[in-house]
């Protein structure tokens, strides 16, 4: 964008020789005008950093420095030296008139592309690990019709580049946030985008970056089954290249997103619950960021996963996995199973069989017995549950993990309840993408990682109830905040959120509430992947029980995890101020 030069005038050249400077408002501009070194130069007056007059400042050599965080700019074309700081504004200046009557008039057109200027400064916010700067940038491109796909896919891109261990909880964050948008209020939304931006710049700042393999020459004519099944050997001998290698190969070979994401959570599956979930989360937040930003940015970013899968670490090498109770054989008995078990459930619902078994499996899943579980879920299967169905009752049983967590453990073991929560939630969200046998293995796996939290419902917490009517839901909303402004208000925060939504409260409203609360507090990763997978599970099971639990689960986890400093806020509020023109530097 480029406009013609609209100079007016500003000030006789007698006003500023003898002060030095002079501030003037000009067409909605403040304009700090300098005499230096024979030269008049005009600035805006607000520092790009946080808004300090700059007339405030001193000039020496050319350059002007801001008197209250000494950033410093260029004064002929504004440029800073500072890259926290921003570049200010320079006006071009004509010096107009006779001989002891000259006039400075300025050109105050807006030149160049402020959209594009706020992309670039999104950028080096993220190289720099700058919060306030992708604040305000955020801010800016999210201005009236702004689309957040567009901050977010700046966010995706780098963090896939510039991670040499690749896709981490930065990106999941990132994701998580995208995903929680629609949900939340408007004036919500750039500080999602904020969060997850600063994450991912938190997340790889120092890091080296990562530079992705070729693919295979000529890998157009290379079969998608074959690399698949390359894929898979490469990761079960840990040659991270090799299996990166067949992940490109595929993508350039054409392999759809279904083809893909059987690809690689088929891997993650390959293997017991590896690194206690976060693989497979990660590939499912990877996909559902490529569902925003579009099948192009493939490549980039599936290839942002594999290093992972190869040096995760593998549950039939850990101990709770294999004593007293040996796990291992009893899933690897149930697998043999699966493809006869899922047969047999097409047959019965070809013959118009429903399977309406989750509130008899519950209570298994829940129980001591890994045996019977996995003969549960094969028998659930047998009996006309599909591959999704028997998913979901696995999700819900995590959910109520965190629904019945009693304060009494350690409070580290929240991150044991999530961590089943979210692969569950992940391995179900995999099976709507890319169903088969393969995949449905992480089920199993689910439901055994949830046989082995047990003991943190020992005590069971208890589920609230109803206690009959609330007249006035949108008072009971408005107390939230201020529970969880005190630590430990984990089962009362929960009773608030059951309450609400047994007396037919808005269900928008509570979401967006809980995201409300949820981008107060200082970046957790568990506590965005608690609150976002219970959004996720909430949509499916909305007017049911298991929809109240769903919620119950998000607020109890995020009220133990409530209040933090609140520091990264605090940054966000002053990038949100300098964006409606407050002063920070007046009372």
């Amino acid at each position: 964008m480029s406009s013609k030069p609209n100079f007016v005038r500003a000030a006789t050249l007698g006003d500023v020789r003898d002060t030095g400077y002079k501030v003037v408002h000009l067409n909605g501009h403040t304009v700090a005008l300098f005499a230096h070194d024979g030269k008049i130069y005009a600035v805006d007056n607000r520092c790009p950093h946080m808004g300090f007059p700059l007339d405030k400042g001193s000039v020496s050599e050319g350059i002007l420095t801001c008197h209250w965080h000494h950033a410093r700019f260029c004064l002929e074309n504004g440029g800073t030296f500072d890259q926290w700081a921003d570049d200010v504004r320079a006006f071009p200046v004509d010096i107009r008139g006779a001989s002891g009557a000259e006039e400075i008039w300025i050109d105050v057109a807006e030149h160049g592309d402020p959209r594009q200027h706020q992309r670039d400064r999104l950028q080096v916010g993220l190289e720099r690990n700058l919060s306030l700067v992708m604040g305000k940038a955020v801010l800016l491109l999210m201005d009236g019709d702004g689309d957040p796909v567009e901050p977010f896919r700046l966010g995706l891109e780098f963090g896939a580049k510039y991670r040499r261990g690749g896709w981490q909880q930065g990106l999941t964050m990132h994701t998580c946030f995208m995903n929680m948008l629609p949900h939340l209020n408007p004036e919500d939304r750039p500080r999602a985008l904020y969060h997850g931006l600063s994450a991912v710049a938190r997340n790889s700042f120092g890091e080296a970056p990562r530079f992705p393999v070729r693919p295979l020459p000529q890998s157009d004519h290379v079969d998608i089954v074959t690399l698949k099944e390359w894929f898979r050997q490469f990761v079960a001998v840990r040659d991270a290249e090799g299996a990166e290698r067949c992940v490109v190969s595929a993508v350039h070979a054409g392999a759809d997103s279904a083809q893909m994401a059987d690809m690689l959570f088929t891997a993650v599956t390959d293997y017991r619950y590896i690194d206690i979930g976060h693989p497979a989360d990660f590939t499912n937040k990877a996909f559902e960021a490529l569902d925003v930003v579009g099948w192009d940015a493939a490549e980039l970013v599936l290839t942002s996963l594999v290093s992972d899968y190869a040096r995760a670490s593998r549950m039939e090498e850990a101990n709770a996995w294999r004593h007293p109770v040996d796990l291992i054989p009893i899933l690897e008995g149930a697998f043999e199973e699966l493809p006869l078990a899922m047969q047999q459930g097409q047959q019965v619902r070809s013959n118009g069989g429903q399977w309406a078994g989750r509130n008899e499996l519950i209570p298994v899943l829940h129980g001591d017995n890994p045996q019977d579980i996995a003969d549960a879920l094969l028998q659930a299967l047998r009996t006309g549950c599909r591959a999704t169905e028997l998913a979901e009752a696995v999700s819900y049983a995590a959910v109520l993990r965190i629904a019945r967590f009693h304060t009494s453990n350690e409070f580290s073991d929240w991150d044991t309840a999530l961590h089943t929560f979210s692969f569950a939630n992940a391995i179900e969200q995999g099976l709507r993408r890319a169903p088969s046998v393969e995949l449905l293995r992480g089920v199993f796996d689910a439901a055994m990682s949830v046989y082995l939290d047990r003991f943190l419902n020992i005590p069971a917490a208890r589920i609230p109830q109803p206690k009959g009517r609330v007249a006035d839901t949108t008072a009971l909303l408005a107390g939230l905040p201020d529970l969880l402004d005190r630590q430990q208000q984990v089962n009362q925060a929960a009773d608030v959120v059951a309450q609400y939504l047994y007396n037919e409260g808005s269900p928008d409203r509570l979401l967006a509430m809980i995201g409300k609360l949820l981008l107060r507090e200082d970046r957790d990763f568990h506590t965005i992947q608690a609150v976002e997978g219970a959004f996720k599970q909430f949509a499916r099971w909305q007017g049911t029980e298991a929809g109240v639990h769903a919620l119950i689960a998000a607020i109890r986890y995020l009220a133990a995890h409530s209040p933090t400093v609140r520091a990264q806020g605090q940054t966000y509020e002053i990038a949100h101020r300098l964006h409606r023109g407050e002063h920070l530097f007046e009372e």
